[in-house]
């Protein structure tokens, strides 16, 4: 019995038959090394849609369009994001400029529950030609320029850019709402300066009204108002009027595609529309004003549906 006793004692205090070389070896690991996110990511997408509307007017002659993007950006920090773009879209404007490329950059910066996006952006028209009132150059344009028998004018280039300032308050997970603003000092070239401001609000639905299919939709809208002055000599020295826009639409999601159904009208006269637009297609309706003395009217800004069908892509999520 003493035997025993003292084998189990040995036993405890490690000198039994197994020596300690015969024991399991304590394994000394480094710890993994940190996962290093990139701060730089690029944005990229494209799209197109019935009718390209730039606040309630069409920029397409109400003609399906399609738009491409390509932005890259760099995160400071998780709240703190710079970035630079540029986009080409299909248009049709009376000067037959038959695209725009936007050219563009800025910096997002987010405390708590505001996004706040400040920024330049560019708008470019190439292939643009000077558009006169009479065949043959008139007084406005080099002789052989060409005309409308609307007796439309439009300048070769109506290039301009925009400051910006957006922000978009996130309510929760369903809920958002945002206002934004612009400024261009010469709108459109149009020889006036224009300013842009609108409220907006979105409704997304639950996940779960889709159960798994991975389909999200949301409800969307917008109220805008674009203020402008009065043209250059170019166009008579005309006052352009200020006017109301506003757009309603329910949009689908799916992985990287939007599906968005929108209703869009604005407030203006179909001669305060062609005096804007110098709509080609503009026809003689009685519409004389003060800003539209030839009398013809345009229907590019009264209301419309638009059907939009895009893809919208980051490298860091969809490239991995």
């Amino acid at each position: 019995m003493k035997k025993v006793v003292l084998s189990v004692a040995l036993l405890a205090l490690g000198f039994g038959t197994a020596s300690a070389a015969d024991l399991p070896a304590k394994m000394y690991t480094k710890a993994p090394p940190p996962v290093v996110v990139s701060p730089w990511d690029i944005a990229f997408g494209a799209s197109i849609t019935n009718n390209y509307l730039f606040r309630g007017v069409s920029q397409s002659n109400r003609n399906p369009s399609v738009t491409a993007y390509f932005e890259p950006r760099y995160n400071i920090n998780p709240n703190l994001q710079l970035y630079a773009g540029t986009s080409f879209s299909s248009i049709s404007f009376a000067n037959r400029a038959s695209a725009e490329v936007d050219i563009y950059g800025g910096i997002r910066p987010t405390f708590g529950a505001f996004a706040f996006d400040f920024g330049v952006w560019g708008y470019l028209y190439p292939g643009g030609q000077c558009i006169d009132a009479v065949q043959g150059g008139g007084v406005l344009c080099a002789p052989g320029a060409n005309a409308l028998v609307n007796g439309n004018v439009m300048k070769k280039d109506v290039s301009y850019y925009e400051a910006y300032a957006k922000v978009t308050y996130t309510i929760n997970d369903y809920f958002a709402i945002g206002g934004n603003a612009f400024y261009s000092p010469n709108f459109l070239n149009f020889g006036t300066d224009g300013t842009y401001a609108s409220v907006t609000a979105k409704a997304t639905a639950p996940g779960t009204w889709f159960g798994s299919s991975g389909v999200g939709a949301y409800l969307s809208g917008e109220f805008g108002r674009q203020w402008l002055g009065t043209t250059d000599a170019f166009y008579g020295n005309i006052r352009l009027a200020d006017y109301n826009t506003w757009n309603v639409g329910i949009g689908f999601t799916y992985k990287v595609f939007t599906l968005d159904l929108r209703y869009s009208d604005t407030d203006m006269t179909k001669g305060d529309c062609n005096a804007l637009t110098s709509d080609f297609r503009a026809t003689f309706d009685g519409s004389f004003q003060p800003n539209n003395a030839t009398g013809v009217g345009s229907k590019w800004c009264g209301s419309t549906f638009v059907a939009k069908l895009s893809a919208d892509l980051t490298a860091a999520s969809n490239l991995k």
